[in-house]
């Protein structure tokens, strides 16, 4: 029976982080809501202790602020912290790009080429998650094969907060990133061009970058009184 052993606390605390930060990211819990421990431990199945945990990570990731002994919510929809994340996450991607496309395997490509696929679909079909999902499983590929573990730990850390932008973004009818820049960045990688690769990884990651501040001001006027989204 010695397989059989008690789950983790870190396993409940890291269930409690991926569901909370899920939540945000879809906008599930929307930009200035508080959040209590209490009622998203109940709402999970949780205790209080892992969700606490939680709270502590996402203010450290910037999805969450808090006030001690007066609130914890979720953090607004801000251009600069948006830029901010997506320099950082490109950078990243661009030094595992130039690492791992001499690396790459036919089935590496493969993997690129389908995954691009499945994103175009789910534009085409207004499917936000598919989309997002695809738009992961493609670059995760370079990230994978790049083997550069804390790259990857950045990335995971800060797309969370460009994500919350980019899903906004699709459900006003914009199309996220471009398939057809993805379909540059494969036959670059493809052909192992790491400069071609890189040079596209950064331009997807600068597009994004540039969009934030018109979007962000196009959130601030919807929900502000009197701007175009209200009435």
């Amino acid at each position: 029976m010695e397989a059989i052993r008690p789950v983790g606390r870190t396993l409940l605390r890291d269930r409690a982080y991926e569901a909370i930060r899920d939540a945000i990211v879809a906008g599930e819990i929307e930009p200035g809501a508080v959040v209590r421990d209490a009622d998203l431990a109940e709402r999970l199945g949780l205790s209080r202790a892992p969700v606490r945990e939680a709270f502590s990570r996402l203010v450290d990731e910037g999805l969450l602020e808090s006030k001690p002994q007066s609130y914890t919510r979720v953090t607004p929809l801000v251009a600069a912290d948006v830029r901010d994340a997506a320099a950082v996450v490109g950078a990243m991607h661009e030094l595992v790009t130039r690492v791992a496309v001499p690396r790459l395997t036919g089935v590496d490509v493969d993997a690129m080429r389908a995954a691009n696929t499945r994103f175009a679909a789910a534009v085409a079909d207004g499917e936000v998650d598919l989309a997002l999902r695809a738009d992961d499983a493609l670059h995760d590929v370079l990230v994978r094969v790049s083997g550069n573990r804390a790259a990857a730990a950045t990335v995971a850390r800060y797309t969370p907060l460009i994500r919350r932008l980019e899903r906004r973004r699709f459900g006003e009818g914009g199309t996220c990133r471009s398939a057809g820049l993805h379909e540059r960045l494969i036959e670059a990688c493809a052909a192992g061009d790491v400069d071609a690769a890189v040079r596209v990884t950064a331009e997807i990651w600068r597009t994004l970058a540039d969009l934030a501040d018109d979007l962000v001001d196009s959130v601030a006027d919807s929900e502000t009184p009197g701007g175009p989204g209200s009435g």
